[in-house]
């Protein structure tokens, strides 16, 4: 791997390169898409990912508080817990093994019985709201921890104030784009790393955020390539 921006360096260390920011709570979103713009190859990310994307992916959930992600994607690839790596040992000293998934589900038609809440290293956070029906929370309950964040709907900044009341304030979203247009939406996005695989796909796949319009402006920090893939790390502009 190397660094074409800001500065040529090869073999960048890449937890230095994807270390969040000291004294503030963060979100990140990480996506994988094709050159042309499609978030999916039918219908699973695991199309647009290589070798190199999988070891940022690694990285990124070494250095998360918590890897947050939508219902309709755990069961579309198929989500499983976050297993320690040997490599996160001293990423993570102090800390859990590795970081707890908080799933956003308003239905809450999730198999708890799954690996991804039995076999959790972390206890499964989920998240939902008052309208969830209540036998479902009760389960969810029992085989991880809830957090309630809306009346009707999954209110997204109740969602992330309940995982900082947790002390997980280093969040990674993994999507997918109709949960990452809700939280843009929202004005949540702090950063977005975006892994562009080069293959045209076409089609009606869509895009990283699939819902809700919103705008932000963002600053290109870095660019690292591999085999022709590129990673991307935007930040959000803040208003001066």
């Amino acid at each position: 791997m190397r660094r074409i921006h800001p500065g040529p360096e090869d073999d960048p260390d890449l937890v230095r390169a994807y270390a969040y920011p000291e004294g503030r709570p963060w979100l990140r979103l990480n996506m994988v898409v094709s050159a042309d713009g499609a978030a999916w190859d039918q219908g699973l990310s695991g199309g647009l990912s290589g070798r190199a994307d999988k070891r940022v992916f690694g990285v990124l959930r070494g250095l998360a508080d918590v890897v947050l992600v939508g219902a309709a994607t755990v069961r579309a690839e198929g989500y499983g817990p976050v297993k320690p790596r040997e490599s996160w040992r001293v990423l993570r000293a102090g800390g859990p093994a590795a970081a707890p998934l908080a799933i956003v589900s308003r239905g809450l038609d999730l198999d708890f019985d799954a690996p991804l809440f039995r076999e959790a290293v972390s206890p499964t956070l989920v998240i939902t709201c008052e309208s969830a029906p209540e036998d479902r929370r009760k389960a969810a309950a029992a085989a991880g921890e809830v957090i309630l964040a809306g009346g009707e709907e999954v209110d997204p900044r109740r969602a992330v104030a309940g995982l900082h009341a947790r002390g997980l304030t280093r969040v990674l979203c993994e999507g997918g784009p109709r949960l990452n247009a809700q939280f843009a939406a929202a004005g949540l996005v702090d950063e977005l790393c975006l892994s562009v695989s080069p293959l045209l796909l076409g089609g009606d796949a869509a895009r990283i955020l699939d819902g809700e319009p919103s705008r932000a402006r963002l600053e290109l920090r870095q660019v690292l390539e591999e085999e022709g893939v590129l990673f991307c790390r935007y930040v959000r502009e803040m208003s001066p």
